[in-house]
């Protein structure tokens, strides 16, 4: 996918940071509204609602401005998400640096950082990680669904699926604690055994959750699968209209198989901090966002009850 044309604004906000409503709970920090990654299975479209965007995702962008962080000392301990409805490190971050910025305020602030990216833009910053990693607890995270380029052309307009992976790999040799994010998992797509054993001499952690098709952009991922993929037709429609949980329930049963076939640790709704052996990365089963929303990462799940 071609970067879109961004139309840049500049806006004031009272305060960067608000607080989270993810799983992990914490502070969602986000120093831009808008993304150009342009995904198309992003859920964060949902900020045009309250922002007064009516350009199509992907093709705005919002440069925050906001008071400097007097008492950063508040945070010491709680988590901080950066990048949860936009990538703090998309390509105008080049230009306006107010990821940086951001960093720059946080670094003596004690906070559990958590930088969530597809972009390798976060080498730039490598002296200041490190230096904040020394006295805090530090996190980078990349997205990595699959590792067909084609298919990631097809989806988003971030940097390749190979300079993710060299960048994960370069922040990790700096000890700094780091994500495989694998998300979203599309269905009959998305190879988790593949990815798990591409990056699991680079990586901390592997993040799992499940394509959500409940955003308006359903129409458009389920016509991509008609066009690029119609011999899947049958099992979306199974599991996103019909509501079959049979595929994401198998793959769970396999995520867990693959932690032992990898001497990795396996866990529910919960992200422990550590950093662990080389090899090994605790397996995060994340799928089906929505009985996790709202727990704090505390290893329980909401009870839903599908109609």
């Amino acid at each position: 996918m071609e970067q879109p044309e961004i139309k840049v604004n500049h806006i004031e906000t009272k305060s960067v940071m608000t607080k989270s409503n993810t799983p992990i709970g914490g502070y969602s920090v986000n120093p831009y509204v808008g993304c150009p990654h342009a995904c198309k299975y992003c859920y964060a479209s949902f900020m045009k609602r309250f922002t007064g965007h009516t350009e199509e995702w992907g093709t705005f962008m919002d440069v925050k401005d906001w008071p400097e962080i007097k008492n950063p000392k508040k945070y010491a301990g709680q988590k901080v998400i950066i990048g949860t409805v936009t990538d703090g490190y998309n390509p105008l971050e080049e230009t306006y640096k107010n990821t940086r910025r951001l960093l720059e305020e946080l670094k003596d602030s004690g906070a559990d950082i958590l930088i969530c990216t597809k972009s390798d833009l976060v080498l730039r910053d490598l002296d200041l990680l490190k230096e904040i990693n020394e006295n805090s607890r530090l996190t980078v995270s990349w997205s990595i669904n699959t590792l067909n380029e084609e298919f990631k052309d097809d989806m988003d307009a971030a940097v390749s699926i190979e300079r993710r992976l060299a960048a994960m790999k370069e922040v990790y040799a700096a000890g700094i604690r780091t994500i495989c994010f694998i998300s979203p998992v599309f269905p009959g797509i998305t190879d988790i055994e593949a990815i798990i054993d591409r990056t699991k001499d680079q990586c901390d952690l592997v993040w799992l959750e499940n394509l959500n098709l409940r955003g308006g952009f359903k129409a458009d991922i389920m016509k991509y699968i008609s066009d690029k993929h119609p011999d899947l037709v049958p099992l979306y429609d199974e599991i996103y209209n019909k509501k079959n949980r049979s595929y994401f329930e198998a793959l769970e049963k396999k995520a867990e198989e693959l932690a032992k076939k990898y001497d990795c640790r396996f866990v529910d709704n919960e992200t422990p901090y550590e950093r662990v052996e080389k090899g090994h990365p605790t397996i995060v089963d994340y799928f089906y966002h929505e009985e996790v929303r709202g727990t704090a990462n505390s290893g329980k799940r909401n009870v839903i009850h599908n109609p």
